[in-house]
């Protein structure tokens, strides 16, 4: 039988990753039960993340606004909590912010046919702004220790609750992905778009969806940062989507659309996750850290970029 290393690269470049870092830093603790659920906490946000970019790069576009969205989505979770308004409610700002520049990206993409680069280039601008604007640059704590006890600093018989958070979104993820009409409707858009409104489906509608799923989940995103770090802030996410897209790449989906895997993006972020931590453990500064993850990012592109 012959192995596939195209089709299973991301598990073989992780399992050479978490064998490299484990012996080179193993007198330093990377192995021990703490660092391990670190990478986990540190990843959670950007598999999030990455489970709508899934999406939305399997249809052929790309969504360059997300880590804009969790800074937008944290201070606006963090100002309901702030008045007193509930956890619900915090949540359903949260998600319906992540869900309305989602609506925008999806809208302007496809009804005024401008490139998904442009337009969400555009929009990371505009929510980063917006984010800036209404904090005047200063963070907004959360006092509501349910709420980040719920979202971010909790444990579940030693579990992270992010972590929880982070398994039931792919899990989720996974099955519309790879279960449901939607999934199919995805692939055939990115596949061949000419070839999959011949045989009825709507593309534009099936772009839109796919926005729409990228804003929430990076809303929800947003929520997790706030409430692990107490408080709404402008720089959350600040470079994130670059880590998202080089995480969905790494993962196994085709950055020219007709392919995508949830559970590949799951183990992408992964490797991001480990390569920051072991980055950080072995002593690199802050610029050394910035050409290694720059060199992943150009690695996986060129993996993305290859037509199969």
């Amino acid at each position: 039988m012959n192995f596939d290393w195209r089709k299973n690269i991301v598990y073989v470049v992780f399992i050479i990753i978490f064998a490299f870092f484990s012996i080179l830093l193993f007198d330093k603790g990377f192995l021990t039960t703490t660092n391990i659920l670190n990478i986990f906490r540190q990843t959670a946000m950007i598999t999030i993340m990455g489970v709508g970019m899934t999406f939305v790069i399997s249809t052929g576009q790309i969504d360059l606004s997300v880590g804009s969205i969790t800074a937008l989505s944290s201070i606006t979770t963090a100002m309901v909590l702030r008045s007193n308004l509930g956890i619900i409610l915090a949540s359903v700002v949260g998600l319906g912010t992540g869900l309305l520049v989602g609506l925008a990206n999806g809208l302007i993409t496809t009804k005024f046919k401008i490139p998904p680069f442009l337009v969400t280039l555009g929009m990371m601008e505009v929510v980063r702004g917006l984010a800036m604007w209404i904090t005047h640059n200063a963070p907004i704590p959360i006092i509501n220790q349910k709420y980040n006890n719920l979202f971010g600093l909790g444990n579940i018989g030693g579990i992270p609750i992010i972590f929880i958070w982070t398994i039931f979104i792919v899990i989720i993820g996974y099955i519309v992905f790879n279960h449901t009409p939607l999934g199919v409707y995805v692939l055939a858009t990115g596949g061949n778009e000419e070839a999959a409104k011949y045989s009825g489906i709507n593309t534009s509608k099936i772009k839109l969806i796919t926005f729409l799923i990228s804003g929430v989940l990076a809303g929800f995103a947003g929520m997790l940062y706030a409430a692990r770090m107490q408080a709404g802030r402008f720089t959350f996410g600040d470079g994130d989507e670059l880590s998202v897209i080089a995480a969905v790449i790494l993962g196994g989906t085709s950055l020219n659309g007709g392919k995508g895997t949830i559970i590949g993006t799951f183990v992408g972020s992964l490797i991001m996750g480990i390569i920051n931590n072991g980055l950080i453990i072995a002593g690199l500064d802050v610029s050394q850290q910035m050409v290694v993850r720059g060199l992943v990012i150009v690695f996986a592109v060129a993996i993305g970029s290859k037509k199969d």
